[in-house]
């Protein structure tokens, strides 16, 4: 745990410091040396114990119990079964809303003749034409007519639908058909290509074709909802957006956008989403001037085009703008990429490089990119740490010495980062024990105990002890928590390092490795204050979409492991000691995001959270009423965002539920 010898220090005492260091790195090591080597002898002995069992008659005879017994776990897991039948009927009730809910989004949203004429005569401050860009190779016709005449039903007409062609001469009725549709309505403009130049070089030659404001991405196969124009128009003229996209779902091929298969309903612009993920996808709209270079796409990212177009312009546009709404129908069929990406496995790859060179256009060096267990195309990136920067860990303690010698025995022998502090924070223990403690572990130079005499209060204790930090970052954790991942401070200090983050917050789980904590929802929960996503969800679950696998923009993290530059949590006043207890966190984080800066969650720092061990449950007595009061203070300081909602939190989800289950409006 080496930092930096005070300067007043004799170079002899600076030399007897750095060696007394290098001594207790030496015995950390051998320490973990010798657990790995424990936990390899211990995995071979449980293999060849397996092996033994896995070969006996009893394992062969016993298949057919072991089958009906591993399906009524998945029916359990399938029906989210809480030990009771209530929570059978709770799971089944949500899932027949869920059904509900889905039609909603299908051709039941799309506007009625009224609704239609309205929107089709509806005036606008500023002219937009929209040029929708659809490169074609060999498209069955059902297709074909099925999204050419998508767009001929928008109820906002000023358009123009560029096509090209590509495809071989096997296939001449796809030129038939545009033809035909090009002579009865002039706004359709079609040019067959000498060859198929692909994806990236037909949608370049559909944009020579183009002359409209706003540039469009439509695939050939898919599907437009009749007001997605409407409606791109209303955020142009109303919030001067230059790029925008909407929500989506796949839907079965050969069948109406009725049969979807997947819904996304996607957050509002979340950079650290997008590296990771194309959560964007469809269906892109943008002012023509972020083209630089003339190209939508670049023919080197094949495959991944879109990712690679979409990080860059979104970098170069001054508002980016979600609309809330499931406005565009994918068609998933043998071949395309919505129903296996194995279909373009060299998307993996594409993906990759177009997510490399953003971040380096960016200023990023020395960074890895690897695919995680949701998605080949789902990404960790892994940034580069600069220099050896001291970390402060503050710990708020009172009495409690198994909770609190648990925790820092998982920080010393768990922590493969080696530059830190831990500043434990006591505050009004009676018990014999947990002093005896504090002497022993202060033999440790770079372990203080710092003491608040005060009345309970999170808010003070933490910003007392930050006061006193020494390191550049501050830790926030609570003495209930256990280290799982090695790297979890690394994995922490990355994104607290960029100039752009605010907090950052880690995954935690509770014991039964069901998740406490991947992010917080503003909103979520019956006090409507704010929420954990994902909350009890198995930590085997990819989350919504994959969200529990990548790191990603979050409104909030909890302060039960919140990093922080040091600098910007004075800039911001520290915690909000008006919220004693609760709440206290999510308000970092909002002031913190008002400021300009992206808050992060990311699931690669995984620790325990003994919840309320310490504290107790807020749910009964004097520390519910304590808890209301300050919930209704918390929703008078934030009502106006409270009322828009949490940006990075879909509006179409329930407020009643953490696991992103479809709102439903009767």
């Amino acid at each position: 745990m080496e930092q930096k010898a005070p300067e007043t220090m004799s170079d002899e005492e600076r030399l007897r410091y750095y060696k007394d260091a290098y001594e207790r790195e030496k015995r950390k090591g051998e320490v973990l040396a010798a657990k790995l080597a424990e936990a390899d002898s211990r995995r071979a002995e449980l293999e060849n114990r397996l092996g033994r069992i896995k070969g006996s008659v009893f394992w062969r005879f016993s298949k057919p119990l072991r089958s009906c017994v591993h399906w009524m776990r998945r029916t359990k897991e399938r029906l989210g079964y809480c030990g009771s039948i209530r929570g059978v009927i709770r799971k089944l009730d949500a899932k027949s809303i869920e059904r509900k809910a889905r039609i909603q989004h299908g051709t039941a949203s799309f506007p009625d003749a009224e609704e239609a004429k309205r929107q089709s005569s509806e005036q606008f401050l500023r002219s937009v034409k929209f040029s929708i860009l659809m490169p074609l190779y060999n498209t069955p016709e059902k297709f074909l007519r099925q999204a050419i005449d998508s767009v001929r039903a928008q109820t906002y007409a000023n358009w123009e639908l560029c096509l090209a062609d590509g495809s071989d001469e096997k296939h001449g009725n796809v030129e038939r058909i545009c033809r035909e549709y090009a002579q009865h309505d002039p706004r359709i403009l079609y040019r067959k290509l000498p060859e198929n130049e692909g994806i990236s070089g037909n949608t370049n030659a559909c944009l020579a074709m183009a002359s409209g404001d706003y540039i469009a991405l439509f695939d050939h196969d898919d599907v437009l909802h009749p007001s997605v124009l409407y409606e791109y128009r209303k955020v142009i003229c109303d919030k001067g957006a230059d790029y925008i996209y909407c929500d989506e779902a796949t839907f079965k091929g050969n069948k109406t956008i009725d049969h979807m298969i997947t819904l996304h309903f996607k957050p509002d612009f979340a950079p650290d989403n997008l590296r990771a993920n194309n959560y964007i996808c469809h269906f892109s709209a943008f002012d023509r001037r972020l083209l630089e270079g003339g190209v939508v796409f670049r023919s080197e990212f094949d495959g991944s085009q879109d990712h690679d177009m979409i990080l860059r312009l979104t970098s170069r546009a001054k508002c980016v703008v979600h609309v809330p709404k499931l406005l565009y129908y994918w068609r998933s069929h043998s071949g395309s990429v919505a129903a296996d990406i194995n279909a373009k496995s060299y998307a993996v790859d594409a993906a990759k490089g177009a997510v490399a060179a953003h971040l380096r256009e960016q200023g990023f060096e020395n960074f890895e990119i690897r695919s995680t267990k949701a998605f080949e195309t789902i990404f960790q990136i892994k940034y580069e740490i600069k220099g050896n920067p001291l970390v402060s860990i503050v710990i708020p303690n009172k009495d409690h010495r198994q909770d609190l010698e648990r925790c820092i025995t998982s920080i010393l022998e768990k922590s493969s980062y080696g530059n830190y502090e831990i500043l434990i924070v006591e505050n009004n223990s009676t018990e014999e024990d947990i002093f005896e403690y504090y002497r022993k572990i202060q033999e440790d130079p770079n372990i203080r105990v710092i003491t608040y005499e005060g009345d309970f209060n999170y808010s003070r204790i933490n910003n007392t002890a930050v006061k006193k930090a020494r390191g550049e970052y501050v830790l926030l954790l609570n003495n209930d928590t256990s280290v799982i991942s090695l790297d979890w401070i690394e994995e922490l200090l990355m994104y607290a390092q960029r100039p752009d983050v605010g907090a950052v917050g880690a995954k935690l789980y509770y014991e039964d490795k069901t998740i406490q904590h991947a992010g917080v929802v503003l909103g979520l929960g019956r006090h409507r204050t704010a929420g954990h996503s994902h909350h009890r969800v198995s930590s085997s679950n990819l989350g919504y979409m994959g969200r529990l696998c990548y790191a990603q923009n979050v409104m909030a993290v909890t302060g039960a492991c919140l990093m922080m530059k040091k600098s910007l949590y004075e800039q911001l006043g520290g915690l909000d000691e008006s919220f004693a207890v609760s709440l206290n966190d999510v308000d970092l984080c909002i002031r913190a995001w008002k400021a300009g800066y992206v808050n992060v969650f990311t699931p690669f720092a995984e620790l325990y959270h003994y919840e309320s061990v310490s504290r107790g449950l807020d749910d009964h007595g004097e520390k519910a009423e304590r808890y209301e009061r300050e919930s209704e203070a918390f929703r008078a300081k934030w009502k106006e965002l409270l009322d828009r909602g949490d940006p990075y939190y879909n509006p179409n989800f329930s407020l009643d539920r953490s696991d992103f289950a479809l709102r439903y409006e009767k």
